[in-house]
């Protein structure tokens, strides 16, 4: 026997017993899970749960180790929660003293787009649903039911159109195949935003409140005297293109008497086309959500009898909205030295119809009022409060002793009036040019 046979049966038994070792360690039990096929959703979670028997089927409390082959497709938690993370196929492993089971997991990415949607009061916007497969391949599907979360907020019907009711936030649900994805949906207010008495090619205000606009969104209005000093084309393209004039494609104006300095004021109609409404009236009216908005025209006829008159009055019975306002040129109400008594008809029309405010210039300084009946008298009942914001960038005028019922005014700033017009009540707030301080804001509700 050679010098190593005598070990040789020794050293067999334990190559044997080592080879043997992991089988009679897995001989006890065995593991499995269930599901063991699942399909979820990307941002969607299930419990996988792991089952660790004896060979005589008894359940045996063992530690159990979880896994994913592909953490990019789905990750799963020591307790065997499952997470879908990116569109794929990946296998989940569970293990229990050497014993191995895997479940085969399918996620789908779906998802409502726009992703991140804000939509206007009483505006309509349509969602799709987009199904990613495990594959990559994208599939524009259509859910099976749409719902919304508060419907008084925003409606959805069966097609994915949206429809904002009131200021506010709401989830839009679509369901398909019994899956269920949603996104939350903000209901914005309109905003109307903007000044009168604006381009003069000798001062720098317009520049600078041409500036506050670039950032303040919505649909801009002008209180009249857009360019200075006589409203001709060429004042509206040195002065007023070069400033206001970049926001021309979402702005509502009305004319001034500077305007009007141009026969006809050729130079104010022309430059702003249809926008401007019909050359021969300069009046029209729109709606911006639940608000009616009355663009009227303080220096043409507009006393008792009058075309205009006729037409407000037709115009507010055929547009009986919760909330109305209307802005001109000329001020009924002004601390200044310009207030423009032939208003008063215009304003009772108004106030007979239940309008909540008047936006105006000519006089150059911001003032509020409190709301008042076509007199001048104080009336929280039923009164229109007036704003004078004739702060669009020429210079400044001084105030006279303040009349009834003026609450705020300034005739030191530059600045812009914001107003932000929820379904059944507005918001305003002064935003003066940079580097001035002045700034006034408030709620009220309408009639």
């Amino acid at each position: 026997m050679s010098r190593w046979g005598k070990y040789f049966p020794r050293l067999a038994v334990v190559v044997l017993c080592a080879c043997l070792q992991p089988q009679a360690e897995r001989a006890y039990l065995r593991i499995s899970v269930s599901p063991n096929n699942a399909t979820i959703l990307v941002g969607e979670t299930k419990t996988l749960t792991a089952t660790v028997m004896n060979l005589d089927g008894q359940p045996l409390s063992v530690p159990t180790a979880w896994w994913s082959s592909d953490n990019t497709v789905a990750t799963v938690t020591r307790s065997g929660l499952l997470r879908g993370l990116g569109p794929g196929s990946t296998t989940i492993h569970a293990s229990a003293e050497g014993a191995e089971a895997v479940a085969d997991v399918q996620v789908s990415l779906m998802q409502l787009r726009p992703e991140s949607p804000r939509i206007l009061l009483r505006d309509t916007l349509r969602f799709s649903l987009l199904v990613v497969d495990p594959s990559g391949a994208i599939v524009q599907s259509p859910a099976d039911v749409w719902l919304s979360s508060e419907p008084t907020v925003a409606s959805v019907d069966s097609n994915g159109v949206v429809t904002g009711r009131a200021t506010g936030t709401v989830s839009i649900i679509a369901v398909r195949d019994n899956k269920v994805v949603s996104v939350a949906v903000v209901v914005e207010p309109w905003t109307f935003v903007g000044a009168g008495d604006i381009a003069d090619c000798t001062s720098p205000g317009p520049q600078a409140t041409a500036a506050l606009l670039d950032s303040a969104p919505g649909v801009v209005f002008t209180l009249g005297d857009n360019a200075y000093p006589n409203g001709t084309a060429q004042d509206f393209a040195n002065c007023y293109a070069p400033t206001w004039g970049r926001h021309k494609s979402r702005t509502r104006p009305t004319p001034g008497n500077h305007d009007y300095k141009t026969t006809g004021a050729a130079g104010y109609f022309g430059y702003f086309g249809a926008s401007a409404g019909d050359p021969s009236k300069g009046y029209y009216s729109f709606d911006l959500g639940s608000w009616h908005i009355i663009a009227l025209n303080s220096v043409i006829a507009i006393g008792s009898g009058s075309a205009q008159i006729a037409w407000l009055q037709s115009d507010l019975a055929a547009h009986q909205a919760m909330c109305t306002l209307a802005y001109w040129h000329y001020s009924l109400f002004s601390s200044g030295q310009y207030a423009v008594p032939a208003m008063r008809t215009a304003w009772q029309v108004l106030y007979d119809a239940g309008a909540d405010v008047v936006l105006s210039g000519h006089d150059h300084f911001y003032e509020r009022f409190g709301p008042q009946s076509p007199a001048g008298q104080l009336d929280s009942a039923r009164g229109i409060r007036q704003f004078v914001v004739g702060t669009g960038g020429d210079y400044q005028q001084p105030f006279l002793p303040a009349i009834p019922n003026s609450e705020v005014r300034n005739n030191q700033t530059w600045g812009i009036l914001k107003l932000s017009l929820h379904e059944n009540r507005y918001h305003w707030e002064f935003i003066p040019v940079a580097g001035r301080t002045f700034s006034d804001s408030g709620t009220t509700f309408c009639h």
